[in-house]
């Protein structure tokens, strides 16, 4: 009888531990990171390990963990799939599906900091978006990589590990959402991809980085720039979708009429990726000019990939009721300028001017 209730017994603690996720371990010590999944390069799988050709979001968030050496002394794991898409399909739905979970995750006891997987090509901007809409001081970190999970010498598993790293770290706590990648830590106000492929496409040219993580090692330089997080004044409680903002990228002999089509097709503010210090042609400049008095916001940005755009520089933005975007690119101006619109769709010039600055 005494057999028979041991082997019971045995055999009831290898059907839970069967039953239980691979790797799973509470260590009452190691913070507890969510890891929250939405696709891209670092869940991508190809054909060829040698080859460019990949598909983006083939790996689920518990492979991509467990196939991380160590990555569980760091903290307590635990991944679920927020969306499944490469970056280049991100949009405003999932921007506030993504920010409404981490919002209510991150407001439990239970979740220390958070990490998201994310592809490379819209990362700066939904970093941006998340760390103006974010009301938690806890970390939000957001990792990807620039070669698939198949490739030769993938990227992913070193970014992961890191990003990891900088969620359990501390020193993290109020620095706002990070970008984690090749080694480097990025605030996502400062953040932009500057080349296509090499791993080391993102950089932070104005302020430069955060820090730095070395195998899990975590060294801070500075804090970041901009308001962010529990300091901002963005709310996206009860908000179902943004205020349509389009992009004018500018360039030599470039076409007026293009503004006057966005306006006409329901675009509620303009960005224009200007040449040079956010500049455009006199008929795009006048186009501009009608539009803003129309009520339609109008913010010159650059399409120079560094450096501010300056308020009473060529351009003298008070003669033509247009705002500059500082040091924001056209991409982070266009999320703040949509965030500032959905909270008073008649904000001022010299508000909007106000939060480009600060922000």
């Amino acid at each position: 009888m005494k057999t028979q209730l041991f082997l019971r017994s045995l055999l009831t603690v290898l059907l839970i531990a069967v039953m239980l996720p691979h790797g799973y371990s509470q260590d009452n010590n190691l913070p507890n990171i969510r890891i929250l999944a939405t696709g891209g390069t670092i869940a991508g799988t190809g054909a060829s390990a040698t080859g460019s050709a990949y598909t983006s979001g083939k790996v689920t968030i518990d492979a991509m963990i467990d196939a991380v050496p160590n990555i569980r002394k760091l903290a307590n794991l635990e991944g679920e799939q927020t969306a499944n898409v490469g970056s280049q399909d991100m949009s405003v739905e999932v921007w506030l599906i993504l920010a409404n979970r981490i919002n209510e995750l991150l407001a439990t006891d239970e979740v220390d900091g958070i990490v998201i997987t994310h592809g490379t090509d819209t990362q700066e901007e939904t970093a941006f978006f998340l760390n103006l809409v974010v009301k938690s001081d806890k970390p939000v970190i957001m990792v990807s990589s620039m070669r698939p999970s198949t490739a030769l010498s993938a990227d992913g598993p070193l970014n992961l590990y890191n990003g990891v790293a900088v969620a359990a770290n501390p020193n993290s706590k109020g620095k706002g959402v990070m970008v984690v990648i090749n080694d480097a830590i990025h605030s996502a106000h400062a953040v932009k991809k500057l080349l296509t492929t090499p791993v080391q496409a993102f950089m932070s040219p104005e302020h430069g980085l955060l820090g730095t993580v070395n195998f899990g090692l975590v060294e801070f330089f500075h804090e970041p720039h901009g308001i962010h997080t529990v300091n901002s004044e963005f709310s996206i409680d009860g908000v179902k979708e943004l205020p349509r903002v389009d992009i004018v990228y500018g360039c030599a002999d470039m076409s007026p009429d293009l503004i006057e089509i966005m306006v006409k097709a329901g675009a509620k503010g303009i960005v224009i990726a200007g040449v040079g210090d956010g500049n455009m042609n006199a008929g795009t400049l006048e186009a501009a000019k009608k539009a803003t008095k129309k009520g339609i916001p109008v913010v010159r940005a650059a399409r120079v990939p560094v450096g501010s755009v300056l308020i009473h520089g060529e351009v003298v933005d008070e003669d033509y009721g247009t705002v500059s975007s500082d040091e924001l690119n056209p991409q982070k101006a266009r999320i703040l300028l949509m965030l500032a619109l959905q909270k008073d769709k008649n904000m001022s010039r010299e508000k909007l001017q106000e939060l480009m600055i600060n922000y």
